[in-house]
């Protein structure tokens, strides 16, 4: 399953790039992180960026991850004219 021609084994690895990152930073080091189009240099001041990203691909990770293996169940609703 794919959302935006995203996997689920790409938002896994883009997770796990960012829990490194934020990991190196809590140490207090720079992290540099190639996102596949440009090389950014992340700083303890960045931390906060991080963190949203780390927040938005777990999201991607659940919504992606299906409801058998404990993903997000999806509910839509129909309201009747």
């Amino acid at each position: 399953m794919a959302t935006a021609g995203i996997t689920l084994e790409q938002a896994q690895a883009q997770l796990s790039t960012w829990i490194a990152a934020s990991t190196a930073i809590a140490g207090g080091q720079e992290y540099e992180i190639w996102d596949g189009e440009m090389r950014r240099r992340l700083k303890r001041a960045d931390l906060a960026s991080v963190q949203k990203q780390v927040e938005f691909w777990d999201g991607k990770v659940k919504q992606l991850t299906p409801v058998s293996a404990g993903g997000r169940r999806r509910t839509r609703y129909v309201v009747p004219e």
